[in-house]
């Protein structure tokens, strides 16, 4: 899974996940701390931390059901993570460009993962 033929390039999804997760949680540190962010910042990165290790373990998975099982929680995760990156920004109106930059990217994956979910089923 994580090497992924995009026309002649090799597209490695499991780094491209890896580096959203970084960006993730550096955009939770700037995030000013108080009784608000602190547990929207917490579900964010859980459903980041979630995407990046069910990528990596997928391409380790032994049979086709448990890679499939592995991406349905990166679809579901990554449409959480766009969502907390929206709350976030609603609670506290700073960051916006950021924030819609990464909510772009937890898009973009979303669909990546969907589209290799539709694959593996056929």
């Amino acid at each position: 899974m994580s090497k992924l033929r995009a026309k002649d390039s090799v597209f490695d999804l499991e780094e491209r996940a890896a580096c959203f997760g970084e960006a993730v949680l550096n955009f939770t540190k700037e995030i000013p701390r108080n009784p608000i962010s602190d547990p929207l910042i917490m579900q964010l990165v859980r459903s980041v931390t979630k995407i990046v290790t069910n990528c990596c373990e997928a391409d380790d998975e032994a049979s086709k059901e448990d890679f499939k099982n592995k991406i349905e929680i990166c679809i579901k995760e990554s449409k959480k993570t766009k969502h907390w990156l929206r709350v976030i920004v609603s609670a506290n109106k700073s960051h916006k460009t950021k924030a819609k930059e990464l909510r772009k990217e937890a898009k973009e994956l979303y669909l990546i993962f969907s589209r290799i979910s539709r694959s593996s089923s056929s």
